[in-house]
């Protein structure tokens, strides 16, 4: 079997029928209704309490913070009401010890002070202006309303949130670990050490990353239609929906919840990346299971690990290792150097990435997609300088772009069983056609919608092939990048917090 069909065979193991596509939506919309009943589904399915979506028209300045890992991420947004904003930032790294401090305090404290020095580099006559003001007052009455800043916090670990600006920590990841934290809510530990410095500023709303690119979008996104989903398809991936209240079951047995009813809706975040952890639809393959062994967190997250960007270069590395490994398969061999269009013979280095897991970075992939340079020489070029494959031959790179584009376009087409689905699930019947209001607008962001070729194309062939969608229904749906979910969208959550008088 030549080199190009074992690859072919190989490839095929990938294949993500529109069989199994339909199977995969049905299972979805059956996860996400178990979700928003009850605890401790599949997909956790969390109410955000935010409640409503921008349209464009909204001005104002707002703050916003980041502490997603090593980094944290201070800006001021100007909504100019016209869909668009201009924003100023500052990014200071953690400093090692505070990330594995004896108290919040320590953490928290930091992190107030990085926003009093933003506020006095960017914004220093407003700020002088309310100390003096605060000066003349009398003690105890503080700043009225309309002299806050509002400020939006993302914070990007597991929380436990009862509200729009309440949320306790669950426990930390990324190299954190602070024993008191834990159980505090997050908001109040920053707010404290906020009027500790006497800084004019409110936490108004507790964001997640995902929620925030939902609202980002619908601010910037054309015409009248609001955003319905906001997804991210990057390192991880998770996507934010609005859901009409009334099927958000579990929020009555939540007695301590507070949110505003008033609009019927509520922004839920999926936490998709752990649908159908049963592998009861999601396609497996030898590649997956090696790449799902290997994890800290095997048998969790198992659509995550088929769709996102920390993982695709792993399941392309087991795969073609696979084929290396292989007795008879001549992948990056050769008898002799008069085989090799090079004519030259192809070693692979001892100390080769693609011995070492983890070795295959997904950017890879994208290289790999989007090379049409003749005998694939770029594909060629990367396998030399990356992972020590020397006079690799054409028929070797066609063989690692057939397995790339492959684990490539099923991620794609599991990308779009989980948009399908909510597009079906809550209603929105684009296949019926209509005047533009019928439109469904989705938000994306990640490094994948963005660099990997064609993904944006195989999520609109899978929702051709939907029968609730079809070919008609994807023509209505459109699909933008909505940069900043952790900036501009957290400004707009403060907003739309504000605007509602959150306590």
């Amino acid at each position: 079997m030549s080199v190009l069909e074992e690859a072919k065979r190989v490839a095929a193991e990938f294949e993500y029928s529109p069989e199994d596509l339909n199977r995969g939506v049905k299972a979805f919309i059956s996860q996400m209704d178990e979700g928003l009943q009850k605890k401790g589904t599949s997909m956790s399915q969390i109410p955000t309490y935010v409640t409503a979506v921008p349209n464009g028209t909204e001005k104002g300045l707002y703050l916003a913070v980041d502490l997603g890992g090593t980094n944290f991420r201070v800006c001021s947004i100007q909504l100019h009401g016209n869909t668009t904003f201009s924003l100023t930032q500052s990014k200071v790294a953690i400093p090692r010890d505070l990330m594995v401090a004896k108290t919040s305090h320590e953490l928290f404290s930091f992190l107030a002070k990085q926003i009093e020095t933003f506020l006095r580099t960017h914004h220093n006559d407003h700020f002088e202006a309310h100390t003096r003001r605060r000066k003349t007052m009398s003690s105890g009455e503080g700043f009225r309303n309309e002299e806050i800043f509002q400020l939006g916090f993302t914070f990007s670990f597991p929380v436990n949130q009862i509200g729009i600006n309440k949320g306790t920590l669950a426990r930390w990841t990324k190299g954190f670990d602070i024993d008191d934290t834990i159980g505090q809510d997050v908001c109040e530990l920053l707010q404290k050490e906020i009027d500790a410095l006497h800084l004019p500023v409110k936490v108004a709303a507790l964001v997640n990353d995902t929620v925030g690119t939902l609202m980002a979008r619908s601010y910037t996104s054309p015409g009248k239609t609001g955003t319905l989903v906001g997804a991210i398809f990057g390192t991880g991936t998770n996507g934010a929906y609005v859901e009409k209240l009334d099927k958000v079951t579990k929020l009555r047995s939540m007695q301590s919840a507070d949110y505003d009813k008033s609009t019927g809706n509520m922004i839920v975040n999926t936490e998709w990346g752990s649908f159908d952890n049963q592998m009861s639809v999601l396609p497996n393959t030898p590649y997956d299971e090696a790449l799902d062994k290997a994890t800290p967190n095997p048998g969790i997250q198992m659509f995550e690990k088929r769709v996102s960007g920390m993982f695709l270069g792993e399941i392309l590395r087991n795969a073609i290792l696979a084929l290396v490994q292989k007795p008879n398969c001549q992948l990056f061999k050769d008898e002799n150097s008069q085989t090799n269009d090079l004519h030259s013979t192809t070693t692979i280095a001892e100390n080769s990435a693609l011995y070492k897991q983890w070795g295959v970075d997904t950017s890879f992939l994208s290289i790999v997609a989007a090379d049409a340079s003749p005998g694939l020489k770029v594909t060629r070029q990367e396998l030399s300088r990356e992972f020590g494959v020397d006079a690799s031959s054409t028929e070797d790179a066609e063989a690692v772009k057939l397995l790339a584009n492959a684990i490539g376009k099923r991620s794609a087409r599991l990308s779009a069983v989980a948009l399908g689905a909510i597009v079906i699930s809550t209603g929105n019947h684009v296949a019926r056609g209509g005047g533009d209001d019928d439109v469904v607008d989705i938000g994306v962001d990640g490094s994948l919608v963005e660099y990997y070729p064609g993904f944006d194309d195989y999520v609109r062939e899978a929702f051709r092939e939907m029968p609730e969608i079809g070919a008609e229904g994807e023509k209505r749906v459109r699909i933008g990048i909505a940069k900043d979910g952790s900036g501009v969208g957290a400004a707009l959550i403060a907003l739309v917090a504000a605007h509602r008088g959150v306590e």
